[in-house]
């Protein structure tokens, strides 16, 4: 006679006998845990909670979604307060955690500093600087240097002006700030353009009176034109400085002083007296109209210039990561270094394969207009 079969029990099975009733749940994937570093004190803390903010809000909706390979998402807040000594520090503790990816820095100085730890520690960068010489494995959906020089120098040579004065942050912290002057500054020589250029001291460092005796050099030499090349509280003086010498000759200010927090800090006439060369506000942008709506109603305030531009390194990091179907840092790497036509809030996106650089930069002159809003001049 045939003997009847023993039912075969399973895991699951077993485990909901002992329990009781339903098996007991897997357990759950660890979560992936991101660095983002930025500025989040110190002068330039509106720029880098600003930048945290975006990062948060992506970080918000992939969890939503599942997360991330169905990890739920993490940040770990790598606050570099735009320091290039306390960004090692910075660096040191997203390594010793094991960190895999890290959105930021922003300030290039910082960048010089931490993103060499980063890669030789198999941290992958979605990098903000824009130093050229902080490229390297990796991606930046941000403008770099050699992309922002040219736009610049258009704008200088419509205007005709045949010597330009520069006010430069040549300081330890100022490595953006002294490579687009030098960048700019070897493309108006090779024209014939004559350059003075004087330097500034970052405004922790700088005595009183400094920047009216700075702008008042800058005057003195006779320019058609004074060329600011700053992060934006030194740009706030030098606009003061600019505004209370009377009228001048055309200025026209670098990237960095395009931040909320120099509107905040100048007067309408400060701060229209000088142009700009830059990114408009997420309000600007016809792309980010969900991500500005998104941001205040998470926020309950107007997004910045540069966090938009950390919301869309968040998401193109998640993008890769799924399409790779791995955390593998090289693996990543490729994948990020694919992305093509990404729709961010900050425009579409493409990454050019040999540099990790955008190839489609949203950069423009800018001027400040009767609210006190940078927009993209006439």
């Amino acid at each position: 006679m045939t003997r009847p079969c023993r039912p075969v029990v399973t895991t699951l099975a077993l485990a909901a006998m002992l329990t009781g009733g339903a098996a007991a749940a897997a357990p759950a994937a660890p979560p992936l845990v991101i660095a983002v570093e930025s500025p989040q004190s110190g002068s330039q803390a509106s720029n880098g909670l600003d930048q945290l903010r975006g990062v948060e809000l992506a970080v918000g909706q992939v969890n939503a979604r599942g997360g991330v390979l169905g990890r739920r998402v993490r940040i770990f807040r790598a606050d570099d307060a735009g320091d290039a000594a306390h960004a090692k520090v910075v660096a040191r503790r997203v390594i010793a955690r094991h960190i895999p990816f890290v959105v930021g820095p922003y300030n290039s100085s910082a960048g010089l500093a931490a993103l060499p730890l980063y890669r030789r520690n198999g941290v992958l960068p979605l990098w903000n600087t824009s130093s050229d010489d902080t490229g390297g494995s990796g991606a930046t959906v941000q403008p770099m240097n050699s992309q922002i020089a040219p736009v610049e120098a258009r704008y200088i040579r419509a205007t005709g002006a045949t010597h330009v004065a520069m006010l430069v942050d040549d300081t330890a912290n100022g490595a953006f700030t002294a490579g687009m002057a030098d960048r700019l500054t070897a493309r108006l020589r090779a024209e014939g353009v004559t350059v003075t250029r004087i330097p500034v001291l970052e405004t922790a460092d700088a005595p009183p009176g400094h920047y009216a005796a700075q702008v008042a050099a800058a005057l003195a030499a006779g320019p058609q034109l004074i060329y600011v090349s700053t992060y934006f509280p030194e740009g706030v003086e030098i606009a003061k400085a600019l505004t209370a010498a009377g009228p001048g000759p055309t200025c026209l200010m670098g990237l960095a002083n395009v931040d909320p927090g120099f509107t905040a800090a100048t007067t309408l006439s400060e701060a229209q007296r000088c142009g700009f060369s830059g990114v408009v506000a997420a309000e600007q942008m016809p792309s980010a109209q969900t991500y500005v709506r998104q941001y205040r109603r998470a926020f309950g305030r107007r997004p910045g210039v540069w966090g938009s531009f950390y919301y869309d390194s968040a998401r193109v990091l998640f993008a890769a990561i799924e399409r790779a179907g791995t955390t593998a840092y090289w693996a990543v790497d490729r994948r990020l270094r694919a992305t093509r036509d990404f729709a961010g809030a900050t425009g579409p996106i493409t990454i050019t394969r040999a540099t990790g650089y955008r190839s489609n930069v949203p950069v423009n002159i800018l001027t400040v207009d009767a609210t006190k809003t940078f927009v993209i001049a006439p």
